[in-house]
Protein backbone atom coordinates (compact mmCIF):
# COMPACT_ATOMS: atom_id res chain seq x y z
CA UNK A 1 0.00 0.00 0.00
CA UNK A 2 1.42 3.59 -0.70
CA UNK A 3 1.17 6.29 1.77
CA UNK A 4 -0.21 9.66 1.75
CA UNK A 5 1.75 12.06 2.96
CA UNK A 6 -0.95 15.19 3.81
CA UNK A 7 -0.30 17.70 3.42
CA UNK A 8 1.92 20.34 1.34
CA UNK A 9 0.66 23.67 1.00
CA UNK A 10 1.67 27.30 -0.38
CA UNK A 11 2.88 28.65 3.36
CA UNK A 12 5.41 26.17 4.24
CA UNK A 13 8.75 25.30 3.13
CA UNK A 14 8.79 22.26 0.70
CA UNK A 15 11.96 21.10 0.32
CA UNK A 16 11.73 18.82 3.55
CA UNK A 17 8.27 17.47 2.61
CA UNK A 18 8.97 16.82 -1.08
CA UNK A 19 12.31 15.00 -0.16
CA UNK A 20 10.09 12.18 2.08
CA UNK A 21 7.98 12.10 -0.40
CA UNK A 22 10.29 11.05 -3.19
CA UNK A 23 12.30 8.96 -0.34
CA UNK A 24 9.16 6.64 0.61
CA UNK A 25 7.94 7.16 -3.01
CA UNK A 26 4.46 8.31 -1.42
CA UNK A 27 1.30 10.56 -2.71
CA UNK A 28 1.29 13.40 -1.93
CA UNK A 29 -1.83 16.07 -0.89
CA UNK A 30 -1.30 19.30 -2.36
CA UNK A 31 -3.80 21.59 -0.52
CA UNK A 32 -4.97 25.26 -1.15
CA UNK A 33 -3.73 27.21 1.45
CA UNK A 34 -1.99 29.88 2.44
CA UNK A 35 -1.99 31.04 5.70
CA UNK A 36 -5.44 30.93 5.37
CA UNK A 37 -8.14 28.92 3.30
CA UNK A 38 -8.66 31.00 0.17
CA UNK A 39 -12.16 32.06 -1.23
CA UNK A 40 -12.13 32.63 -4.79
CA UNK A 41 -11.99 29.78 -7.32
CA UNK A 42 -8.89 31.63 -9.22
CA UNK A 43 -6.41 32.06 -5.76
CA UNK A 44 -7.30 28.51 -5.33
CA UNK A 45 -6.01 27.20 -8.50
CA UNK A 46 -2.87 29.69 -8.82
CA UNK A 47 -1.92 28.12 -5.52
CA UNK A 48 -2.21 24.19 -6.58
CA UNK A 49 -1.09 25.15 -9.55
CA UNK A 50 2.23 26.51 -8.21
CA UNK A 51 2.42 23.24 -5.82
CA UNK A 52 1.99 20.80 -9.18
CA UNK A 53 4.78 22.42 -10.55
CA UNK A 54 6.97 22.33 -6.90
CA UNK A 55 6.18 18.84 -7.14
CA UNK A 56 6.41 17.99 -10.53
CA UNK A 57 10.09 19.68 -10.20
CA UNK A 58 10.76 17.25 -7.61
CA UNK A 59 10.14 14.58 -9.72
CA UNK A 60 6.61 13.71 -8.06
CA UNK A 61 4.43 12.49 -11.00
CA UNK A 62 1.11 14.25 -11.24
CA UNK A 63 -0.87 10.59 -10.40
CA UNK A 64 0.97 10.67 -6.86
CA UNK A 65 -0.53 13.97 -6.10
CA UNK A 66 -3.92 14.65 -4.88
CA UNK A 67 -5.55 18.25 -4.60
CA UNK A 68 -7.43 19.23 -1.86
CA UNK A 69 -9.45 22.68 -2.42
CA UNK A 70 -9.81 23.16 1.27
CA UNK A 71 -13.46 23.33 1.64
CA UNK A 72 -14.76 25.15 4.51
CA UNK A 73 -18.24 24.89 6.61
CA UNK A 74 -21.12 26.22 5.00
CA UNK A 75 -22.07 27.75 7.81
CA UNK A 76 -19.70 30.89 6.92
CA UNK A 77 -20.38 34.25 5.84
CA UNK A 78 -18.77 32.45 2.34
CA UNK A 79 -19.55 29.45 3.20
CA UNK A 80 -21.77 28.58 0.10
CA UNK A 81 -19.71 30.73 -2.48
CA UNK A 82 -16.91 28.57 -1.46
CA UNK A 83 -18.44 25.29 -1.96
CA UNK A 84 -19.35 26.02 -5.55
CA UNK A 85 -15.75 27.43 -6.62
CA UNK A 86 -14.51 24.33 -4.69
CA UNK A 87 -17.06 22.41 -7.17
CA UNK A 88 -15.17 24.28 -9.91
CA UNK A 89 -12.08 23.81 -8.74
CA UNK A 90 -12.23 20.13 -9.48
CA UNK A 91 -13.92 20.36 -13.26
CA UNK A 92 -10.85 22.73 -13.74
CA UNK A 93 -8.37 20.60 -12.40
CA UNK A 94 -9.68 17.97 -14.60
CA UNK A 95 -10.21 19.85 -17.42
CA UNK A 96 -6.52 21.40 -17.54
CA UNK A 97 -3.84 19.49 -15.75
CA UNK A 98 -1.99 16.95 -18.16
CA UNK A 99 -1.23 14.50 -16.90
CA UNK A 100 -3.89 14.27 -14.93
CA UNK A 101 -3.68 14.27 -10.76
CA UNK A 102 -6.36 13.24 -8.14
CA UNK A 103 -8.33 15.36 -6.09
CA UNK A 104 -9.67 15.08 -2.58
CA UNK A 105 -11.99 16.22 0.07
CA UNK A 106 -12.67 16.07 3.88
CA UNK A 107 -16.15 15.78 3.85
CA UNK A 108 -16.89 16.82 7.20
CA UNK A 109 -15.26 20.21 6.98
CA UNK A 110 -18.47 21.40 5.34
CA UNK A 111 -20.87 20.43 8.43
CA UNK A 112 -19.04 22.24 10.97
CA UNK A 113 -21.60 24.42 12.72
CA UNK A 114 -24.57 22.42 11.38
CA UNK A 115 -27.39 21.55 13.87
CA UNK A 116 -26.81 17.56 14.14
CA UNK A 117 -29.88 16.44 12.17
CA UNK A 118 -28.38 18.29 9.40
CA UNK A 119 -25.15 17.49 8.77
CA UNK A 120 -25.36 14.14 6.78
CA UNK A 121 -27.68 15.49 4.43
CA UNK A 122 -25.72 18.59 3.81
CA UNK A 123 -22.77 15.93 3.98
CA UNK A 124 -24.36 13.27 1.89
CA UNK A 125 -25.88 15.75 -0.77
CA UNK A 126 -22.22 17.60 -1.39
CA UNK A 127 -20.36 14.49 -1.95
CA UNK A 128 -22.92 13.80 -4.31
CA UNK A 129 -22.08 17.45 -6.37
CA UNK A 130 -18.82 16.91 -6.14
CA UNK A 131 -18.55 13.23 -7.63
CA UNK A 132 -20.36 14.69 -10.59
CA UNK A 133 -17.07 16.94 -10.82
CA UNK A 134 -15.27 14.17 -10.82
CA UNK A 135 -13.96 14.06 -7.32
CA UNK A 136 -11.63 10.93 -6.53
CA UNK A 137 -11.22 10.55 -3.18
CA UNK A 138 -13.77 11.94 0.06
CA UNK A 139 -13.19 11.23 3.19
CA UNK A 140 -15.74 10.47 5.01
CA UNK A 141 -17.11 9.38 8.68
CA UNK A 142 -17.87 5.61 8.05
CA UNK A 143 -19.93 5.04 10.32
CA UNK A 144 -22.34 7.53 9.29
CA UNK A 145 -25.12 5.35 7.16
CA UNK A 146 -26.50 8.19 4.99
CA UNK A 147 -22.99 9.41 4.02
CA UNK A 148 -21.37 5.71 3.90
CA UNK A 149 -22.51 2.29 3.15
CA UNK A 150 -20.35 -0.57 2.61
CA UNK A 151 -21.70 -0.60 -1.21
CA UNK A 152 -19.88 2.45 -1.91
CA UNK A 153 -16.68 0.50 -1.77
CA UNK A 154 -15.04 0.36 -5.08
Amino acid sequence: MTPIINYLSDDENPAEILALVKEARSNLIIRAFKGVVPMTLESKLTILENLIELANAAKVPNERLFADPSLVHISTGMGQEHLLNTYESIVVLNQMIEPPLNSIVWLSSITTGLPKTLKSIVASTYLSYLAGAGLNVALVNVKDEIVFTPADIV
